[in-house]
C-alpha cells in the first residue's frame, strides 16, 4: 500500500483558480445576470470587480431553483472543498447566499446533485457579505463542471463568490458498473454494505456513476465499524456475497476518460476472516481499446493472509495494457468480499485519441493528439516540439532564481507581517521536508536535505482567506516560540512533495547534503554476490520501482568485512532482506537506487541493519541487508505478553520488563549512531526494528513498504504515505525532519514497546483528529493530546517520553541522553 488515507484534507485542497485568475472568464457561466457589472466572470472569491459578485436576474422560488453559476475546470477534478463570499464591494454591497446546493457534470450532460453522506444537498453559506466560508464536500466529488446554485427565500437578494478546492483527477475513471452491495446480518444487526453514495443510476446494478469506491476513504479493518460518524455499520465498505454469485466472482467494469496506459490497480480490501471475510481469491481483468474487447485477459492471484486480519491493498500489475474500458472479475476466497477503494495508475495513451465533446455544454478543449500519415512530418513536430520546450524550461529557470532571490529577501520580514493559514498542499507524489539552500554546518540538528528536495516560501498568492473553518495553527508566534526554526528560512510554506520512500518501497534515510557530497567521492566498498545463492522465502513489500524479498542465502559468510560477522554455523544459510529494483525502472530511479546503496555502505553501527553484498553485474539491480531471524519487534512483542498472571493463565510466551529495557537501550544506540553521521531516520516505529537472537535489535526501513502495516501510514490515493501516528508536530505542519523529530518518534516507539504493540498510537483518534491534535501542539495552549502512561510503565520512564514529545524541539532530549538515561535507570 502506498498513499496516505486517500485524499487527506489537509491534501488535495490547492484552490483551483478562481481567486487567482487561473480558471479564464470564458469558462465562468451563470443561468442569469441583474446587470453587466454582476455578470459571472465576477464571481469570483475575494475579488472586488465590476459590481463585487454574481447576482442572479431574478429570485426563483425555492422548490424550483434554476439560477446557478457554472465553472467549466476544462478537465476532470477531485473536489474536496468549497468556499462562498457574499456582495460587499467595499460596503456597499450586503447581499449574500445563506444556503446552496451543488450540483455537478463529468461530461456537460448528466447532472448530479450533490449530497452529504447522510443525504442531505442543501449546504449551510454565509452570514454576512465580507467573511469567506470554506464547506468541506463528503464525500468529495470528481467532475469537471460545477453549479453553485443560492436557495432563494426572498427575504434577501442574493450574490455569490465561489471558490473550488481540490486538485486534478489523475485516475481518469469517469464510471463504475457494479452489482448493488448486499446487506449481512451478524448476530442479529444488519451490516449497510451498499454504495450510498453512488451517482450514477441504481437499478439492479450500478451504472454509469462514481462512488464509495473512489471517495478517497478506505475501510477501516472492522468493517463494522467506520470513519464517519453517525453512519450505519458497513458503510466504508461495498461488499457481496457468493451466494448471490452463481458464477463465483463479482464483475466490475471501469470506463476512462480516454485511452491510457496502464500499470497497476489498487484494491483496497477488508480481510476479517474471522466474519468469513477475505481479499479475492482471483482476478480476471479485460481491456477495451477503441470499440472491441481483448480476447486475452490478465490474471492474478494474491497470496492469501490468514493471520492477519487487517485491510490492505492488493496491487495487481496491468502491464502497460492501452485501454479507455477495463472489466475485471473478482472471485470469492471466503462467503463474503469487500472493497473501499479501487485506483488505478496509468498514463495518457499517446496515439490518435480523441475524447468526444459532451453532448451540450461547451466543447472540451483537452488537447488531443491527431494521426499524422507523415512518418517526417512526426519526427519534425516532435523536434520542433522537444526545442520550444528547452526554450521555455531555459526562461522559467531564469525568472524562477531571479524570483527566488527577491522572495528569500522578503520571506522574514513577510512571514510575520499576518496571520497566515497552513496550507498543506499536496498534489504530487511525494512528500517534502525544508530544504535551505545555501550550506549550513553539519549538526545533529541540521535539517534533512537532498538533490531532489525542494521548499518554497508561500507569498501573498498563497494566502488562504483569514477567518477558516478548521484552520491549523496561527502564525503570530515568532522564531523564540517556535523553537529552533532556522531564521531566514520558509518554515511555513506552501510545498513542492518530495518522496519518502525509496524506490522498493521501504523509507529512506535523509542526509544533509554536505554528508551527502563528502559521500559522493568515494568507491562503494561492496562484494558483488552471485544470484543462484539466493533462495527467495518471502515478499516483504514493494514500492513503485522496485521490491523487497526475504531470502536465504548460502555461503554469505565469505563476503562480511573484517569487524562484522554472523553468528552462525559456517555453510549455514542465512536469512537476508533482498532490495530489488525492477529492470524497467527509469533512469532517476536507478540513481536513487545507487545513492541508497552508497549510504547504507556507510552505515556500520552494531545496532543498525547492515548492508551486506549486492548485485549489480546485470538487471535487476540488488541490495542485500541484514534480516534478523525473529522477524520485526511489532510482530514479536504483540505475540508476546507482559510477565504476570494473564501471561500465567492463558500461557502465552512473555517478555520481562528487563528485556524491554534492553532492546529500548539499542533502539537508542542505533539512534544515537544514525544522529552522529547527521543521518534522519524519519519512520522510527516497532515496525522497522528487527529483532534477532537474545532480545538483539537492530533498526531497519522496511515497514513502509509492507502491506502488513498500511494503516499506519496515512494515504492519498495510492501515491504517498506519511507515518503521522509517529510523526512529531512540525513535521506535520512545518515539513520539518531533523535529529529532534526522530527523538520524538522514539518516544512513540517506546510507548508501543510498553504496550506490547496491542494497539496503534492515539488509537482512539482518527487520522483527521491526529492532524488535528499537531495543532494544539503548535498553539500550545495544553489542550493537546499525549499518548497515556502504558500500566507496566515506569514512570521515569513515561517522563522520558514526555520530554520526548515536548513542544519545543530544543528542549527535547539527545538520543545521547535518553540512551544514558536508559542506562541508568537499568
Amino acid at each position: 500500500a502506498e498513499f496516505f488515507s486517500y485524499f487527506w484534507k489537509s491534501v488535495c485542497r490547492s484552490p483551483l483558480g478562481m481567486s487567482r485568475g487561473q480558471i479564464l472568464d470564458e469558462d465562468i457561466s451563470a443561468s442569469s445576470q441583474w446587470s453587466d457589472s454582476t455578470a459571472a466572470k465576477y464571481g469570483r472569491l475575494d475579488c472586488e470587480e465590476g459590481d463585487g459578485a454574481w447576482c442572479p436576474e431574478i429570485a426563483g422560488e425555492p422548490e424550483n431553483m434554476n439560477e446557478f453559476l457554472q465553472i467549466d475546470l476544462r478537465s476532470l477534478h477531485f473536489i474536496t472543498l468549497v468556499g462562498t463570499q457574499g456582495r460587499h464591494a467595499g460596503g456597499i454591497g450586503n447581499e449574500f447566499a445563506q444556503t446552496y446546493k451543488i450540483k455537478y457534470s463529468r461530461d456537460g450532460s448528466r447532472w448530479i446533485s450533490w449530497r452529504n453522506r447522510q443525504g442531505k444537498e442543501v449546504i449551510e453559506g454565509n452570514r454576512n457579505a465580507y467573511d469567506i466560508v470554506l464547506k468541506d464536500l463528503e464525500p468529495p466529488i470528481i467532475a469537471r463542471f460545477v453549479r453553485f446554485m443560492p436557495v432563494i427565500d426572498h427575504s434577501m437578494n442574493v450574490c455569490m463568490r465561489v471558490e473550488l478546492y481540490g486538485c486534478e483527477w489523475l485516475d481518469g475513471l469517469v464510471s463504475y458498473n457494479s452489482p448493488l452491495g448486499q446487506q449481512m446480518t451478524l448476530n442479529g444487526h444488519h451490516i449497510y454494505l451498499n454504495d450510498s453514495v453512488y451517482d450514477g443510476a441504481m437499478g439492479y446494478s450500478m451504472t454509469e456513476g462514481l462512488g464509495q469506491l473512489t471517495d478517497g476513504m478506505c475501510g477501516l479493518d472492522d468493517f463494522t465499524h467506520s470513519h464517519v460518524y453517525n453512519v450505519w455499520p458497513g458503510y466504508d465498505y461495498v461488499g457481496w456475497t457468493n451466494e448471490s454469485f452463481l458464477s463465483g466472482y463479482v464483475e466490475i467494469m471501469f470506463e476512462f476518460d480516454r485511452t491510457r496506459n496502464f500499470t497497476t490497480m489498487k484494491v483496497h480490501c477488508n480481510n476479517m476472516f474471522s466474519r468469513r471475510v477475505k481479499t479475492f481469491q482471483k482476478v480476471v481483468c479485460y481491456f477495451r481499446s477503441e470499440l472491441d474487447w481483448e480476447a486475452t485477459p490478465i490474471s492474478f492471484s494474491p497470496v492469501m493472509d490468514d493471520v492477519n486480519p487487517s485491510a490492505r491493498f492488493v496491487t495487481v500489475s496491468l502491464y502497460n495494457h492501452m485501454a479507455s474500458a477495463i472489466k475485471c472479475q473478482y472471485y470469492f476466497s471466503d462467503i463474503w468480499m469487500m472493497f473501499s477503494e479501487i485506483t488505478f495508475q496509468s498514463d495518457t495513451a499517446m496515439y490518435n485519441t480523441t475524447l468526444a465533446p459532451p453532448k451540450t455544454g461547451p466543447p472540451i478543449r483537452d488537447d488531443p493528439t491527431h494521426k499524422v500519415d507523415d512518418s517526417n512530418t512526426r519526427i519534425l513536430i516532435g523536434c520542433l516540439v522537444a526545442i520550444i520546450f528547452i526554450l521555455v524550461v531555459i526562461i522559467v529557470i531564469i525568472l524562477w532564481r531571479q524570483v527566488w532571490q527577491k522572495m528569500l529577501e522578503k520571506v522574514s520580514r513577510r512571514m510575520l507581517d499576518d496571520e497566515l493559514t497552513a496550507s498543506l498542499s499536496i498534489q504530487s507524489e511525494t512528500f517534502t521536508y525544508n530544504n535551505n539552500n545555501s550550506p549550513s554546518s553539519v549538526s545533529s540538528e541540521q535539517e534533512s536535505n537532498s538533490t531532489y528536495e525542494r521548499i518554497f516560501p508561500l507569498g501573498p498568492d498563497y494566502q488562504e482567506p483569514s477567518r477558516l473553518v478548521r484552520k491549523l495553527p496561527e502564525f503570530s508566534q515568532t522564531s523564540e516560540d517556535t523553537g529552533d526554526v532556522q531564521e531566514g528560512v520558509p518554515h511555513y510554506a506552501e510545498a513542492d512533495i518530495v518522496n519518502l520512500q525509496g524506490v522498493t518501497g521501504g523509507n529512506t534515510y535523509a542526509v544533509p547534503a554536505l554528508t551527502m557530497d563528502l559521500l559522493s567521492g568515494k568507491d562503494v566498498a561492496v562484494e558483488e554476490f552471485p544470484r543462484k545463492l539466493l533462495t527467495f522465502k518471502e515478499k516483504l513489500g514493494e514500492g513503485q520501482f522496485g521490491e523487497v524479498h526475504l531470502c536465504e542465502a548460502e555461503g554469505m559468510q565469505d563476503f562480511m568485512d573484517e569487524d562484522f560477522s554472523f553468528d552462525v554455523i559456517e555453510n549455514q544459510t542465512v536469512l537476508v532482506a533482498v532490495k530489488m529494483l525492477r529492470a524497467d525502472a527509469n533512469k532517476n530511479a536507478r540513481n536513487d537506487f545507487l545513492k541508497e546503496i552508497k549510504i547504507m555502505s556507510r552505515l556500520k553501527g552494531p545496532n543498525i541493519i547492515r548492508l551486506l553484498a549486492v548485485c549489480m553485474s546485470s538487471d535487476p539491480l540488488c541490495m542485500i541487508t541484514e534480516y534478523m531471524e525473529n522477524g520485526d519487534l511489532n510482530q514479536f512483542l504483540s505475540r508476546h505478553e507482559p510477565e504476570g498472571m494473564i501471561a500465567l493463565l492463558s500461557n502465552a510466551p512473555t517478555v520481562s520488563y528487563s528485556n524491554l529495557h534492553h532492546m529500548a537501550s539499542q533502539i537508542a544506540s542505533g539512534m544515537k549512531y544514525l544522529s552522529s553521521l547527521n543521518f534522519v531516520h524519519r519512520d522510527l516505529a516497532t515496525r522497522n526494528c528487527l529483532v534477532g537472537k537474545n532480545y538483539t535489535i537492530k533498526i531497519a526501513d522496511f515497514g513502509m513498504s509492507r502491506n502488513l502495516y498500511s494503516g499506519d501510514y496515512y494515504r492519498i490515493q495510492g501515491r504517498a504515505v506519511l507515518p503521522i501516528r509517529w510523526m512529531s508536530w512540525e513535521s506535520i505542519l512545518l515539513g520539518k525532519f531533523t535529529t529532534s523529530s526522530d527523538v520524538w518518534a522514539f518516544g512513540v516507539t517506546l510507548w508501543e514497546m510498553l504496550t506490547f504493540c496491542k494497539e496503534q498510537p492515539y488509537s482512539q483518534l482518527s487520522d483527521e483528529q491526529v492532524i488535528e491534535n499537531t495543532g494544539e501542539f503548535f498553539r500550545d495552549q495544553r489542550r493537546q493530546i499525549y499518548l497515556p502512561q502504558p500500566p507496566m510503565c515506569p514512570d521515569p520512564v513515561y517522563k522520558l517520553m514526555l520530554s520526548c514529545w515536548n513542544r519545543n524541539t530544543k528542549e527535547r532530549p539527545s538520543f545521547q541522553e535518553i540512551h544514558q538515561t536508559l542506562l541508568d535507570l537499568d
